[in-house]
């Protein structure tokens, strides 16, 4: 039964601080919800699928992929003519804008149900982690997800 959310973003962080703060936290279940599974560049090599499913495997967490809950290009579009308006790259974005959030509840949220999400983990899963790549969980949907779910399983949520 799941007892904590957490989320996490990887901006900002190294590989070591990474995996260190999801170990911290005694992370069993990481939910990637991210619509592509890689970031360019070779400073954040370590979350591309691939290199990330082994390390969270060695290290004993269970890697579950969400793409339902990662938003549509149309929705990530919007969020970029916001940044672009803002003259933030998303990198260094510190919040989400009312359109995305807005829309993000109606178009992702509406549909999404809590208890049904709860039964893709396994009987002894504990403590999840919401992933996506921003460093600031205001700047992600993450943050949106993980008010869900606190709210509805009634679990406290801490960001990573």
């Amino acid at each position: 039964m799941v007892m904590r959310v957490f989320t996490i973003g990887v901006y900002g962080k190294t590989e070591t601080e990474f995996f260190g703060d999801l170990l911290k936290a005694h992370v069993d279940t990481f939910c990637d919800i991210r619509r592509r599974r890689g970031v360019r560049g070779s400073q954040y090599a370590f979350v591309n699928s691939t290199y990330l499913q082994r390390a969270l495997a060695d290290r004993g967490v269970k890697y579950k992929y969400f793409p339902d809950l990662a938003p549509s290009n149309d929705l990530r579009k919007a969020q970029q003519l916001t940044d672009a308006r803002q003259g933030t790259l998303k990198r260094n974005r510190q919040q989400l804008g009312d359109e995305f959030k807005r829309r993000y509840v109606e178009e992702v949220l509406g549909h999404f149900d809590s208890a049904k999400f709860g039964q893709a983990f396994e009987l002894d899963a504990q403590n999840i982690v919401l992933f996506c790549v921003e460093g600031n969980p205001a700047a992600c949907h993450r943050s949106l997800v993980a008010e869900r779910l606190g709210r509805d399983w009634g679990v406290p949520v801490e960001h990573l």
